[in-house]
């Protein structure tokens, strides 16, 4: 039988170590539950018909853009959402 490290039933099967101090509430390395939770946002995404776009922007529009979107009380990337909206219904 193999070990798999994303199994979370049998991930103490193979345990010989022992460690001092407080228990790990998760059995996975932290680099695992990052790479776990990212494709569970991925789905999420998806399942709501979202569509990713990357792009690089200067620092003073980001920072722009992060200001706006404090004082209206959004996310940027909801901010940045309406602006293309806007932009192609004119």
């Amino acid at each position: 039988m193999a070990k798999e490290t994303t199994d979370r039933t049998t991930i103490d099967l193979f345990a010989s170590e022992t460690r001092r101090g407080r228990p790990r509430s998760n059995p996975l390395s932290r680099e695992q539950q990052v790479k776990i939770n990212k494709r569970n946002q991925i789905q999420r995404d998806r399942a709501n018909g979202l569509k990713r776009i990357e792009l690089k922007v200067s620092q003073d529009l980001y920072d722009a853009l992060n200001q706006q979107a404090l004082d209206s009380n959004i996310s940027r990337s909801q901010l940045i959402e309406f602006i293309l909206q806007q932009q192609l219904d004119n």
